[in-house]
């Protein structure tokens, strides 16, 4: 895999944890969550740090297309039949307001960050792409349905989301980390209470931030049950079309941008530790659209999804007050990790957020994908392998596109040898 993100990008030198510490909010995660709550926590005058177990941006960061945007499939009508109007509207302004808050920061870094429209289109009209629109302009958003959207292949509709945007994810992260105090290649190996254990130190907080994509301590939350990862796959052409915005499959099949002169084509997802199409789904798409097209870079990235959608922000559970975290970003974590960072700024002030109504980690578990995750993770366990997940005891199955042994349970992921790349485990396996 070559990372486009990751050309020509030097990372910053990063001090490790070698004594015990104190502050206000030790942070576990140095990916964009991590890091824009870091900053947030900052300009509210709260001392912190963040524990990274490898580099800054180095995790899951680094894979994503970085689109800025409240664009979010069709999102709004299902909020509004699940949980009604006013958490629609917190959705979606909480969103909105992530737009501009990285419009605003972006602003102190050089991080190639652009104003694009976001566009949903439909190639089948079956896709309710006009009652998306509807409901976003009740409420009060200017979308725009359209038959004819500013794309290169025929459409049969579509939804136009006006002021989103785009920027370069590591060098806005490499630029906004020079100014906050993190330590890398740190791995937390425990939490109790608030106090964070790694092998040179541990960090006693007041307050945690749990940002590290997957939550990972098992006993409290139900994040495992809650949530599932899959598998996305991106690759970036030359010789492509510039666009002029970017756009999402309303199927969820495929989504693309423009950054500099390539164009940046993803899909082909699917559960990990399960079989999909992969880059092949890509390239066929590519084949059939942009015909003229060269690879230049292909990567592979991971999401979690949680059981209705929404990201789960705030409170890790009743059980840990003083623990907080962000996560289930279901492959919108740009925006995503920007409201996080507000909502819990305030909650760790002691302060109402008008947004944390709808992303509140404790609404119910009950949707028909609890019952598809605990189906999962069943048959992981009784599966007969010798080669087992150190998370829970799922077996593992060898990705040949990737090269790794996925977990179809919860998603961890390790090389060939072993060794840990994704979480929620947090050990090496024994393959």
């Amino acid at each position: 895999m070559r990372y486009l993100w990751t050309d020509g990008i030097e990372a910053g030198k990063y001090k490790e944890l070698e004594n015990d510490i104190n502050t206000d909010v030790c942070i576990i995660g140095g990916g964009m969550a991590g890091i824009l709550c870091a900053l947030r926590l900052k300009e509210c005058g709260i001392s912190n740090v963040i524990l990274e177990a490898r580099l800054p941006g180095e995790g899951i960061t680094k894979g994503t297309t970085a689109v800025l945007t409240a664009q979010h499939d069709v999102m709004y009508s299902n909020i509004v039949k699940k949980y009604g109007t006013e958490k629609a509207k917190q959705y979606l302004n909480a969103n909105l307001d992530a737009v501009e808050r990285f419009r605003t920061i972006s602003a102190r870094y050089d991080c190639d960050f652009e104003n694009k429209p976001s566009v949903m289109y439909s190639m089948s009209g079956q896709d309710g792409l006009k009652g998306e629109a509807d409901t976003l302009n009740r409420l009060g958003f200017p979308a725009e349905y359209t038959t004819s959207p500013p794309l290169p292949f025929h459409t049969t509709d579509a939804v136009v989301y006006p002021g989103m945007a785009q920027f370069h994810p590591l060098k806005f992260l490499n630029n906004a980390a020079k100014e906050l105090d993190i330590y890398a290649n740190t791995f937390v190996y425990k939490l109790n209470k608030t106090t964070a254990y790694t092998k040179k130190g541990k960090v006693n907080a007041n307050k945690v931030i749990v940002a590290t994509h997957f939550p990972f301590i098992n006993s409290r939350g139900l994040y495992f049950v809650k949530q599932y990862q899959q598998r996305s796959y991106v690759i970036a052409y030359e010789n492509a079309p510039a666009l002029g915005c970017s756009a999402v499959d309303a199927s969820g099949s495929f989504f693309f941008r423009n950054y500099k002169d390539l164009l940046i084509v993803g899909g082909g997802d699917h559960r990990t530790g399960k079989k999909g199409d992969g880059y092949n789904a890509v390239e066929n798409f590519v084949r059939q659209h942009f015909p003229d097209a060269k690879e230049k870079n292909r990567w592979s990235n991971q999401d979690c999804v949680t059981l209705d959608s929404i990201p789960y922000i705030g409170r890790y559970s009743p059980a840990l007050p003083d623990v907080y975290t962000a996560t289930g970003f279901n492959l919108w974590g740009m925006t995503t990790s920007a409201a996080a960072a507000d909502i819990l700024a305030d909650m760790i002030q002691g302060k109402n957020n008008r947004y944390l109504e709808v992303f509140k980690t404790s609404r119910s578990i009950f949707h028909k994908q609890l019952f598809v995750n605990l189906g999962e993770t069943a048959a992981g366990m009784i599966f007969p392998s010798l080669k087992r997940c150190p998370h829970l005891g799922c077996s593992l199955h060898y990705n040949r596109t990737e090269h790794s042994w996925d977990c179809p349970c919860h998603g961890s992921r390790f090389d060939d040898s072993g060794k840990l790349i994704d979480s929620p485990a947090m050990k090496d396996a024994n393959v």
